[in-house]
């Protein structure tokens, strides 16, 4: 579950003012919205990495409104991905647990399953600079799951792939979502992408900055 219950959040000279949200537990949500006027930040707050002037923000079962980033259990793929670029593909997936201070044995149990899901085991030696669009992308995604978060929050995911690639990854982000039950918010200005994914979509305007449900 996420949810956002009176939100007020400033970056900068821009501000978002009274958001609220609710998505149930393994949802797979879409906000969607204009340039600007805020997806990011929204995503931003819910991980942890923009603070919350105001309101609250709910993960699970638990209040995580001034809880630092790793405290949240939130995996979040930023749109530029940023992924190192010094590490291997396994020191990415190795990353997140190895910070929760994870044995080897329990950082094995849960990324190897990850690395079949995604179909990465060949690039577990390759650096980001070796990697295509699509399959950074799935390196991006495996380090934001491998350590088995409440909520997984991707921004543009798709954007930058390719029509062959972008219908794939698709097909992968929904198949995580059924088989893993992590509640999803997928930021994206494509309607159609929106169609294809979404159990629930919202639209963020900048007008009144209200969020509305789009059925």
């Amino acid at each position: 579950m996420i949810e956002l219950n009176k939100l007020h959040v400033v970056a900068g000279d821009f501000a978002l003012v009274d958001i609220n949200l609710c998505i149930k537990p393994g949802q797979y949500a879409v906000l969607m919205g204009e340039s600007g006027v805020g997806k990011t930040t929204i995503l931003e707050a819910i991980s942890g990495l923009r603070s919350a002037s105001a309101g609250t923000i709910v993960v699970g079962d638990r209040n995580v409104t001034t809880m630092s980033p790793s405290q949240r259990n939130v995996g979040y793929v930023p749109q530029d991905l940023a992924l190192f670029p010094t590490m291997t593909v396994r020191e990415h997936l190795e990353f997140a647990p190895r910070l929760r201070g994870q044995s080897q044995k329990l950082i094995a149990q849960s990324v190897d399953p990850l690395v079949q899901r995604l179909s990465i085991s060949h690039l577990m030696s390759r650096k980001p600079a070796r990697l295509s669009g699509g399959e950074a992308q799935r390196v991006a995604l495996g380090r934001a799951l491998s350590f088995q978060p409440d909520a997984l929050l991707l921004d543009e995911p798709l954007s930058a792939l390719d029509e062959s690639t972008r219908a794939t990854l698709q097909s992968l982000l929904r198949s995580i979502n059924r088989e893993t039950g992590v509640t999803i918010l997928h930021v994206t200005h494509d309607a159609t992408e929106a169609t294809a994914l979404a159990d629930v979509r919202f639209r963020l305007s900048s007008g009144n900055l209200d969020l509305d449900v789009i059925r």
